[in-house]
């Protein structure tokens, strides 16, 4: 960081004269909900004070004066994310971008839209809501703001069809931490003109730039959907039928797996009665969740079909077609899974991602290692990618880490990796460096410091939050 050069009055002062009384904040009971996001263990510090930005131009100076005073910006959007990104320290100044959330444009010819960082999935979805076009990537909270997903490359269960948030960008506006206003991108599918800085920032978590304006690629909107559930006396049997269903005429749009336990517990905060035969629920081991969706009734009918054959072909002890009321709540209580586990009492939350068949390598690791400390740990995720969510009960903090580590460590020699859609934040970093190799962290910070010279922006590592 410079030194300083803004007492703490004159930073306020140059900070109320860019965002006006309103929108610039040092009164800590309306900050209180703006220092943290929904992490388990991420403790928020009192930061100099909230602001909310309304442009371009407002972030601009904003970053302006931070660098002046050397202090931190921290990047906030609906504070959904579990990773820890958006979490206030000292002697920073946390930007909220709530109040940029309008859609800019929409262009049909297109199929495009740009929108400001701080539009959430909710209003971009009502925005879309009088045409046949909608943004396919939904990570499970339409509260979730889009510079939220563009920052932590959100995924959800949509993307076994549709990709995750990186598939769906074409560009960006952001203004970078060496202060420079930058545009990448624009709308157009492809090109192979120089380097990929909108990909570059996508991910990135607040640490290289602040999103000021999201182009985003849109899908065509099927209006037909039905939902599935496949009961699999074991876990591995769910694996192995998932390339027979993420296949040909399918083709689903969610492809989900869930533990018995996990899905008693959710039926249950759901007060869901979804009727499974009672000796076919005993049987039960584990369950697969299929989303299809279709042109017309013919068509939906077809897919219906070729599912229902390649699950009793594959061990599908029964296949439960569900009426369409029953199937969207069942795609909700999938959704609340991290609340029902954080009601629970889960100590941590993982989001790790192996190739698809190795799932039920990692779990049974899992197991094996959660047995070694008395620890326990139960989940579901996103069986057509390989995306695992893991409840971990494990209260005492120096074994909960590591349990978590040789976990972790599992999964990046099954070929997989620490985060697969919350992002590494101030949580998972520290087991995400610890165990690939060591250039890669060098050069992550080569690329921080190019784009963020005067570490104005939030920092790669926890400790290094204060000090840099």
């Amino acid at each position: 960081m410079q030194d300083e050069a803004l007492t703490s009055d004159a930073l306020i002062t140059e900070l109320l004269a860019i965002f006006g009384e309103e929108a610039c904040s040092v009164d800590e009971a309306r900050n209180h909900d703006y220092l943290t996001d929904e992490s388990l263990h991420a403790a928020a510090a009192k930061p100099i004070c909230v602001v909310w930005p309304r442009s371009t131009e407002q972030v601009l100076g904003l970053l302006a004066v931070a660098t002046q005073a050397g202090v931190r910006v921290i990047a906030r959007g609906s504070g959904t994310g579990l990773s820890g990104a958006a979490v206030a320290t000292s002697n920073s100044i946390v930007c909220c971008f709530s109040r940029m959330n309008a859609l800019l444009d929409l262009d049909i010819e297109n199929r495009a839209c740009v929108v400001q960082p701080g539009i959430s999935l909710a209003e971009l979805e009502e925005a879309l809501s009088g045409t046949d076009l909608f943004y396919p990537v939904y990570p499970g909270e339409s509260s979730a703001s889009l510079g939220g997903n563009i920052n932590t490359n959100a995924g959800g269960m949509r993307a076994v069809r549709h990709g995750v948030t990186r598939n769906h960008v074409l560009g960006l506006e952001v203004v970078l931490g060496s202060g420079l206003l930058l545009r990448s991108g624009g709308k157009y599918s492809k090109s192979s003109s120089g380097y990929d800085l909108t990909q570059l920032i996508i991910g990135s978590e607040g640490t290289l730039g602040l999103v000021t304006e999201i182009t985003l690629k849109l899908s065509h909107r099927l209006a037909l959907t039905s939902t599935a559930l496949i009961p699999f006396a074991s876990l591995e049997a769910v694996c192995a039928a998932v390339p027979a269903v993420d296949v040909g005429v399918i083709a689903p749009s969610i492809l989900e797996y869930l533990d018995f336990i996990t899905m008693d517990s959710l039926t249950k905060a759901a007060e869901l009665e979804l009727a499974i035969d009672p000796k076919i629920k005993e049987q039960a081991m584990a369950y697969l969740v299929v989303v299809l969706e279709g042109l017309d009734e013919a068509d939906l009918e077809r897919r219906n079909l070729a599912l229902a054959q390649a699950m009793e072909e594959l061990g599908g002890l029964e296949l439960y077609l569900l009426a369409p009321k029953a199937g969207q709540a069942l795609i909700e209580a999938r959704e609340r899974a991290f609340y029902v586990a954080k009601a629970a009492g889960a100590n941590d939350i993982i989001d790790a991602v192996v190739p698809r068949m190795a799932i039920p390598s990692l779990l049974t690791k899992a197991a094996e290692l959660a047995a070694e400390v008395g620890a326990f740990m139960t989940g579901c995720g996103h069986a057509g990618d390989g995306n695992v969510h893991l409840s971990v009960f494990c209260p005492d903090d120096q074994e909960r880490q590591q349990l978590l580590t040789a976990l972790f460590a599992q999964v990046i020699e099954l070929g997989g990796a620490v985060s697969g859609e919350h992002g590494l934040g101030t949580e998972k970093r520290s087991y995400h460096e610890a165990l690939i190799d060591p250039a890669r962290v060098a050069l992550d910070d080569q690329i921080k410091a190019i784009f963020d010279p005067h570490g104005v922006l939030r920092a790669l590592r926890p400790n290094t939050e204060e000090s840099a």
